[in-house]
């Protein structure tokens, strides 16, 4: 009777609990609560139920189902469905229950999928309850972590011996290897720096590898024992997780990849035979009116630039990550980096493109740029290299010759030479024949000086005191190479005429008129070697 009254009591209580949950009596959020047993994670309850709230309703449900299991029983997880939710039990006795306001509606979890899922997850934690208090599967427990942890030592001594020894090996052969390669004779590696280098490398693989076994070790061993093994499971999901997301990663880049490799050998063929077409141009079988063997070099490099920018414009929206925002985002900070910091060089290659194709300088010829003269040795895309006569390399940005004068010695002799031109400065009282036919001869003395034209002297300036007169020379393949030991040698054989015919080379200045004027007798006129018929006056310079 007493029993009789109070289940009719409970059930008045679970009435009335229904009813006020009905009628939206409970109106304040409730915070859900997770049921966790043996370290394992059973169900997460959201709603309150038969008068308790989520976290009463746990901690009721942890300790209905520590006293299911003091009884001895299988343990066996059933699922009983009642109106007012879906019950657990563990041996025919009730330990907690599913109401429907448990499930994630918001993830669209349905009530009898919860409520199986909490049976599964309740059933693997009493079967590691049961195995934790069971000494013989404690001892084969701890016998198999014994075992693993012993050959994770071992594992780890190999990898120091092998890390120690490979190590010393790779870096003396990667120390031989560098020694052996040469750029002109000179080491193009850092034996020292290469040897470091290899030794790292080796160093970091096996730290990884000690890594992946330290983690392997631990989750093997963490999965040993009931109490640990919800731990060694997120390691292994996590590990396993990580090698499927990067597998799949690599399967799914393959295609991308593929279309990215037949781009890069269509744009190597079409370079390929662009290269052949330009290499027949420098060698002069192909002649264009646009284009010839001299700017071939530039020309080839332009377009094979704009074949590899069209190729990689291409092939970029295959390459793996393309579509990330990170990507996008690094590719506009480098665009931005480039654009801001390369306007200078910009400038130069655009300078040295004019200066190629406007033909302005070629390699071999003898120019003189602002205060710079000497031979150009080359003319690159960003800055020109002209060796002087002292035999100095003097690199001058290409932007710096375009906006300098540029005289160009070479271009006026129409062949392989180059022009000189040399002047000095004769008081009035030597006759101008005479000093014309000095000039002259020690021109023809001078080696590599051509007859053809002929050099000729010009008066350039009648000064207060002095005549200033130049002589214009045209030197062959038969000069120096360098313009500046031609014009020394000029000098010389200048100085030695001269000398020969008792000439001063002077420019004379007065503080006072001088007693006798300083004129030349037309007796002196023709002076030796002077002849009448060398310069008559009037004539145009240059002509015999």
């Amino acid at each position: 009777m007493v029993a009789r009254r109070a289940v009719l009591r409970f059930a008045a209580g679970v009435l009335a609990l229904l009813s006020c949950c009905g009628a939206g009596a409970v109106t304040a959020p409730v915070e859900p609560a997770v049921l966790v047993f043996h370290n394992r994670e059973i169900a997460t309850l959201r709603a309150p139920a038969f008068g308790y709230g989520p976290a009463d309703r746990v901690l009721g449900a942890r300790a209905r189902i520590e006293a299911a299991l003091q009884n001895g029983g299988p343990g066996r997880v059933t699922l009983r469905e009642a109106p007012e939710g879906r019950f657990l039990e563990i041996d025919g006795k009730t330990v907690f229950a599913i109401a429907p306001g448990d499930a994630e509606a918001a993830a669209g979890e349905a009530p009898e999928v919860a409520a199986e899922a909490a049976r599964q997850r309740l059933q693997d934690a009493v079967a590691a309850a049961r195995e934790s208090s069971d000494p013989l599967a404690l001892a084969r427990a701890a016998s198999l972590a014994a075992a693993a942890t012993v050959v994770w030592l071992l594992l780890l001594r190999a990898l120091a011996t092998v890390n120690r020894r490979l190590g010393v090996r790779l870096s003396e052969m990667a120390a031989r290897h560098a020694e052996r390669l040469k750029v002109s004779g000179v080491a193009a590696l850092n034996a020292g720096a290469v040897t470091g280098a290899a030794r790292r490398l080796v160093w970091l693989a096996a730290w990884a590898l000690g890594l992946f076994g330290t983690y392997v070790w631990l989750t093997f061993v963490l999965g040993r024992f009931a109490w640990s093994r919800p731990w060694g499971e997120r390691l292994r999901e996590y590990l396993l997780g990580v090698l499927q997301e990067t597998g799949l990663a690599i399967v799914g880049a393959v295609p991308g990849l593929v279309m990215v490799a037949v781009i890069v050998l269509i744009a190597r063929w079409v370079v390929a035979a662009l290269g052949a077409f330009f290499d027949r141009v420098a060698d002069g079988e192909i002649r264009l009116g646009w284009l010839d063997s001299e700017t071939a070099g530039p020309t080839r490099r332009l377009v094979s630039l704009v074949v590899w920018l069209f190729a990689l414009a291409m092939a970029y929206p295959y390459l793996p990550g393309a579509d990330s925002e990170a990507f996008k985002g690094l590719s506009v900070l480098v665009g931005l980096m480039v654009s801001i910091g390369a306007s200078g060089l910009v400038g130069q290659a655009a300078s040295g493109l004019i200066l190629m194709y406007s033909r302005t300088l070629r390699a071999g010829e003898f120019v003189r740029i602002g205060d710079t003269e000497g031979t150009v040795t080359e003319l690159g895309m960003f800055a020109t290299r002209v060796r002087s006569g002292l035999g100095e390399e003097i690199v001058l940005p290409n932007a710096l010759v375009l906006s300098n004068t540029t005289r160009n010695f070479s271009r006026v002799a129409g062949g392989p030479g180059f022009i000189l031109h040399t002047a000095v400065t004769i008081g009035y009282d030597t006759p101008w024949r005479q000093v014309h036919a000095l000039l002259l001869e020690a021109a023809r003395r001078t080696r590599g000086i051509l007859a053809e034209p002929a050099p000729y002297v010009v008066q350039t300036a009648l000064s207060d005191f002095y005549v200033e007169y130049k002589l214009v020379a045209y030197a062959g393949p038969g000069a120096p190479r360098l313009r500046a030991e031609a014009m020394s040698l000029l000098h010389a054989a200048i100085q030695d005429v001269f000398n020969e015919y008792g000439v001063q080379i002077m420019s004379p200045q007065y503080y006072e008129d001088p007693a006798v004027p300083k004129v030349v007798p037309p007796e002196r006129w023709y002076e030796a070697p002077a002849q009448p018929e060398t310069h008559p006056a009037g004539a145009p310079p240059g002509d015999t």
